[in-house]
């Protein structure tokens, strides 16, 4: 995620200018200066905190020691800096400040080709040798980091280091900087695939130079084939993280082991079709008939791995078997893995943007959105987050064709995208996650079941309101929905009964349409049974939007006809309080702190006159 932050009117024009340059970034301008930003700040070094610890990376079109001062206080570990670049408001200057073996530099070098600038890039290695050693290609795992500075050092100095490739390396810089290391010579910079342990000073990189294929039988215990894999790769020699990717057919797709599989090396899964790597058989050097009878190719671990690596590569393992898994490895010749080749299992975000307001938009629902291939939701919704949408594709319904959202957006992941499905709020409360779990629980296609599924939380209306008023919610509380859509009435009232007896201070979603107008009123009788009709209650109309608005009333006094579906009610339970605070309504409901300061008898006495009046 990379944010662009504009502080003024020219700022703004550059900003402009570099998201056409980078279409993901997301433009942050200063209220009342910058126009036409994707977000407004007011803070700015509040700001620039908050996009840190969120882990964007940081444009500031602004003097580099603004963004110098505001993160000073805040730096920890420079293997854990996201980029922050200084950008003069003309474009003419990039500067990365950090994390510039994070992929600071390289924005730098983006932005001044495409702006017409100069990077402003001031570490050694670069400068002077065209790389850095602790900054290696893209997939390349670094084994050695503590070794880094002394290497790099000796190379500043001009004296000679050693290098020695064992393997493919075709995106590795030019070796003109390095000697050759001799055959019996242990070198001072090592490339390969080998699992080693390096020599005091060594550097050791792994390139992503490995293609793991992967068969199993149907419903193969996860723990099997973890433990076949780490075995294997202890027995040839190799190192996991030189693995790009992990190939298998794509019937397999949904299976729980080969998920497991890839979150143990940290590799993505590829899938492929039984035509696809039927179409291999030729450079296979175990092909099986078996195979070929129930699924239509005569490999699954060799010819996924050749899918990955290519038809002329090596095998380092040939397939081998243990009990219901397969897996064979193949080496790219001179050249990556393609770990693009075949189609992904697909992913789905379902992820709830909170009541509307930026402000209280997650980080992580953020990143999910500028990770998606394509977004699915309610108009209103996308609207709501059309800053992070950008110019992905998006896909809308109706408001009440909740299911065919959810549909669609299972569907694209299906295919192999990554889809954010989004709602407002938290999708886990009254909202969209449980409608997806549903149709994949009863769904038949391994597609669909093979989707990998995350839920991202929001802020819910409740726990906005909650914040609104003060601590409403400071004791136990249950949130119901009024609506009988989708509920029973004879279920709901058994539970408003149930909250009114239970005194527990109750929020109401959905309390009222212009259809349904007979379950609030029952709820505020139900509730007058129960407790004193003094009790506060809160309307919270269009929490996190222009037109919100919150007052407190109490049971006697409240009309549920002023209530609409724009608006969560709020009853309090027998303790919550409310008073005017400097003009705004306050209700809070204490937890017993009383009880300790005063004496348990003081409070059952307290709560008994309460209850008299």
């Amino acid at each position: 995620m990379i944010a662009i932050l504009a502080l003024t009117a020219r700022g703004g024009e550059t900003a402009r200018r570099v998201k056409s340059l980078i279409p993901d970034a997301v433009i942050f301008g200063r209220t009342g200066r910058v126009e036409s930003a994707d977000r407004d700040f007011d803070d700015t070094v509040d700001c620039i905190r908050t996009l840190y610890a969120e882990g964007w990376s940081i444009v500031g079109l602004c003097a580099a020691g603004i963004l110098i001062r505001a993160l000073a206080p805040v730096l920890n570990d420079k293997w854990q800096d996201a980029p922050v670049l200084a950008l003069s408001e003309d474009g003419a200057t990039a500067i990365p400040l950090l994390g510039g073996h994070r992929g600071a530099n390289a924005l730098a070098e983006t932005l001044a080709q495409g702006l017409g600038g100069a990077a402003a890039v001031t570490t050694a290695g670069d400068r002077r040798l065209g790389f850095a050693l602790d900054d290696p290609p893209d997939g390349w795992t670094l084994k050695t980091p503590d070794a880094v500075k002394g290497v790099t050092a000796r190379l500043l100095a001009g004296e000679p280091v050693s290098l020695r490739r064992e393997c493919g390396a075709a995106d590795w810089p030019d070796d003109a900087s390095f000697s050759p290391a001799g055959p019996g010579d242990t070198p001072d910079v090592l490339i390969t695939d080998r699992a080693v342990t390096a020599t005091g000073g060594q550097v050791v990189l792994t390139p992503p130079t490995l293609a793991l294929g992967i068969g199993c039988e149907r419903h193969a215990p996860a723990d099997g084939l973890i433990d076949f894999l780490n075995d294997v790769f202890a027995e040839e020699g190799l190192d996991p993280s030189a693995v790009a990717a992990i190939g298998t057919v794509d019937l397999k797709g949904d299976e729980a082991a080969l998920k497991a599989a890839s979150r143990h090396l940290d590799r993505p899964i590829r899938l492929f079709t039984a035509a696809e790597l039927e179409a291999l058989t030729p450079h296979l050097p175990n092909p099986s008939d078996v195979v070929f009878q129930e699924i239509g190719c005569h490999g699954v671990a060799e010819a996924s791995a050749l899918a990955l690596a290519g038809r002329d590569a090596r095998f380092a393992v040939e397939k081998k078997r243990r009990g219901p898994y397969t897996c064979a490895i193949a080496r790219a010749r001179d050249k990556v893995v393609d770990a693009d080749a075949g189609r992904a299992p697909g992913r789905l975000f379902v992820v709830g943007i909170g009541p509307g307001d930026a402000d209280y938009r997650t980080g992580a629902a953020a990143r999910a959105i500028l990770a998606s291939d394509a977004v699915v939701g309610y108009k209103l919704y996308l609207d709501l987050a059309a800053d992070l949408i950008g110019d992905r594709p998006t896909h809308d319904s109706d408001l009440g064709a909740e299911e065919a959202r959810a549909a669609k957006a299972l569907a694209l992941a299906a295919e192999g995208q990554t889809v954010s499905l989004i709602c407002s709020g938290d999708p886990g409360i009254y909202a969209l996650s449980t409608l997806v779990f549903e149709l994949i629980e009863k769904s038949e296609d391994r597609a669909l079941r093979g989707v990998d599924v995350e839920v991202v939380p929001g802020i819910s209306a409740f726990q906005l309101a909650a914040a609104r008023l003060g601590a409403p919610m400071g004791h136990d509380f249950c949130l119901i929905s009024l609506s009988d859509l989708l509920t029973p009435v004879a279920a709901i009232r058994k539970r408003l009964d149930a909250a009114a007896r239970g005194d527990f201070v109750t929020a109401f979603y959905n309390p009222q349409s212009q259809r349904r107008r007979t379950l609030l009123p029952e709820a505020r009788e139900t509730f007058l049974a129960h407790r004193p009709d003094d009790t506060p209650v809160a309307l919270c109309r269009q929490l996190g939007r222009p037109e919100e608005s919150v007052t407190v009333t109490n049971l006697r006094e409240f009309d549920p006809s002023v209530v609409d579906m724009f608006t969560l009610v709020v009853f309090g339970s027998s303790e919550t309080r409310a008073f005017n605070h400097s003009g705004t309504p306050r209700a809070f409901t204490p937890r017993g702190y009383a009880g300790k300061w005063e004496g348990e008898e003081n409070r059952e006495e307290r709560q008994e006159g309460r209850k008299g009046r």
